[in-house]
């Protein structure tokens, strides 16, 4: 009984010991690992995925209604869409619900990492540079931290926003000029979808590029990313236009996240933190920086459809030139086409999206 006792102690030194030798290696290894894999950064990811994929549901029709504006061409003087409320009476009488939310599938493949990438990089960064919380956030970091959160998730995720904006114009019959003859010219345009339909003619009349009409292969996120990289330059051409994007998503996420931050402060203190002030907050904040940042939009959009084909407007060398034409030929106010739709849009889409946010975030924190 003693020898046992008194071999016990000595049996459990050398496992006692070897810990100690280990130790740094495992604890550099086991910081670095739950550092990014960690409980809360997983809740930023899924709480910010949720958001994003939520809020761009909420405004698919406004959405699809704004790339259509900011792109379509002049036909006789006039556009096709002109007032919000046409353009989505014109959709439910031709498509139902079902145009409403054409092409959201594929918006929210896209969002989902982009708002979880971008509202985890603000969390960590914001960590940062307040030394864990133990610093005061000012505007100029916040404005930094944002800036830097959006273009890391303009980086990750562009080749899926360029994808994306080639389908929303190719499935929606907006009238295009090309060289091709036209046999249906007097037919009027569909918004639908020229895959889905009925008049195969008018589809191949309108959706018409300079190298092959859209084929339903084509109408695919993977047909599409294939045709670009194939036609268009491999994979460098996923990445046309990324540079004026991040330039404008830069001010655009900074100003947004800085507004969000200081308007929470005023609107949503602790002893009034309700539901219709955040989402009041989360919307004042969204109007004022995508109104500050519109015309950033415009000129992504006019590059990303560049290398259609589709005679979509004058065809750009770059964002300078596009900003130099459509100055010279509309004025300032081209380069806030597609502007009410937008506005109409934002509001509830930052409204949602950080409501959602912070309302995942908590059930997530809960366990609930």
């Amino acid at each position: 009984m003693t020898s046992t006792t008194s071999a016990g102690p000595s049996a459990t030194q050398p496992p006692q010991q070897a810990p100690s030798i280990a130790t740094p290696q495992k604890t550099q290894q086991t910081t670095f690992f739950s550092s990014v894999f960690s409980p809360q950064i997983s809740t930023y990811f899924i709480a910010g995925g949720v958001a994003g994929a939520t809020s761009r549901t909420v405004v698919s029709p406004l959405e699809r209604i704004k790339i259509i504006q900011q792109v379509q061409p002049v036909v006789g003087g006039e556009r096709q869409y002109g007032s919000v409320w046409s353009s989505l009476v014109r959709i439910w009488r031709e498509e139902g619900f079902v145009g409403f939310m054409r092409g959201n599938g594929i918006n929210c493949l896209r969002i989902v990492p982009y708002s979880a990438v971008q509202f985890t990089t603000y969390e960590q960064l914001k960590k940062l540079f307040t030394n864990n919380g133990k610093k005061t956030l000012d505007t100029p970091t916040r404005l930094t931290a944002g800036a830097l959160a959006g273009i890391t998730s303009v980086c990750t995720t562009y080749p899926l926003d360029l994808v994306r904006s080639r389908l929303s114009i190719a499935t929606a019959s907006i009238p295009v000029q090309h060289s091709a003859p036209s046999t249906v010219s007097t037919q009027q345009p569909s918004l639908a979808s020229g895959y889905h339909t009925a008049s195969a003619s008018l589809t191949k009349s309108v959706h018409t590029t300079k190298h092959a009409a859209w084929t339903p292969k084509d109408l695919t996120m993977w047909g599409m990313t294939l045709k670009v990289m194939r036609e268009e330059g491999g994979v460098l051409a996923l990445y046309r236009g990324m540079i004026p994007t991040a330039v404008g998503v830069a001010p655009y996420v900074g100003i947004n996240f800085a507004a969000y931050e200081a308007l929470r402060g005023a609107i949503t203190p602790p002893d009034k933190n309700t539901v219709i002030r955040k989402l009041a907050c989360g919307a004042l904040a969204g109007a004022i920086s995508q109104t500050l940042t519109y015309p950033f939009d415009v000129l992504r959009r006019k590059m990303q459809v560049r290398g259609m084909g589709t005679a979509l407007g004058p065809q750009y060398n770059g964002a300078l030139h596009a900003l130099v034409v459509i100055v010279r030929n509309e004025g300032v106010a081209g380069l806030y086409r597609g502007i009410w739709a937008n506005l109409l849009k934002v509001a509830p889409s930052i409204a949602t999206s950080f409501f959602t946010y912070e309302f995942v975030k908590e059930r997530i924190s809960n366990g609930t």
